[in-house]
């Protein structure tokens, strides 16, 4: 799984860091521990990330969740059987 942000440059520094630990699912409070910032600051930061626009894509290639039998993946890469 990759996890990519679209729009990042337009984020401060500590912006990036907490959108992208939010975004992996973590707690507003372990990020303020984790970044030594307190919990309402971490809420403030997030908030003007998203004010200031970004997308998350999540980009998961479809061999890891199984949706595809090794014919079917050799088949869509052009590939011959063996």
């Amino acid at each position: 799984m990759k996890i990519e942000i679209r729009g990042v440059e337009r984020l401060s520094f500590r912006e990036r860091q907490v959108v992208a630990l939010k975004e992996m699912g973590y707690s507003t409070n372990r990020i303020a521990k984790q970044l030594g910032l307190s919990a309402s600051t971490v809420n403030t930061l997030f908030n003007r990330a998203r004010t200031k626009g970004y997308e998350v894509v999540i980009i998961i290639p479809g061999s890891n969740l199984g949706l595809f039998g090794v014919d079917d993946e050799n088949e869509a890469e052009g590939g011959k059987e063996v």
